[in-house]
């Protein structure tokens, strides 16, 4: 995780835009949005991603921290694929957040690592 936080943090990977996002900025967006996906600020989640990421985090006490690592990630490689502007951020966020989603939605996730998008961290 600290290599792909480096990579994110420096902009190393990938052909970089004209226009980044804010480092710091999208971090506190990724953060707000996985809060909202996830359903944290209730007593209970109500949608399957956040029933079952609750669940993992039962089990494993860094999954939410591994989730956002995973989230940036992926944001950061959204940004690349659609050569987004700053005044796309908001869809490319929506983006990420859909493909979470979905991934949080699958039948065989019971660990943090078993989601798809946990090798974005091995690259």
């Amino acid at each position: 995780m600290k290599e792909s936080f480096q990579r994110l943090l420096c902009k190393r990977g990938g052909t970089r835009a004209m226009w980044e996002y804010p480092f710091a900025v999208a971090g506190i967006n990724v953060s707000f949005m996985l809060i909202k996906m996830l359903d944290l600020l209730s007593e209970r989640p109500r949608s399957i991603p956040g029933m079952n990421f609750v669940r993992i985090l039962s089990e494993d006490e860094d999954a939410f921290d591994v989730l956002y690592c995973i989230s940036f990630v992926m944001m950061d490689a959204q940004w690349l694929a659609m050569r987004a502007s700053y005044m796309e951020f908001n869809e490319v966020l929506q983006t990420t957040r859909i493909q979470i989603e979905r991934e949080l939605s699958l039948e065989d996730v019971h660990r943090i690592r078993d989601l798809p998008a946990h090798n974005l961290l091995d690259q």
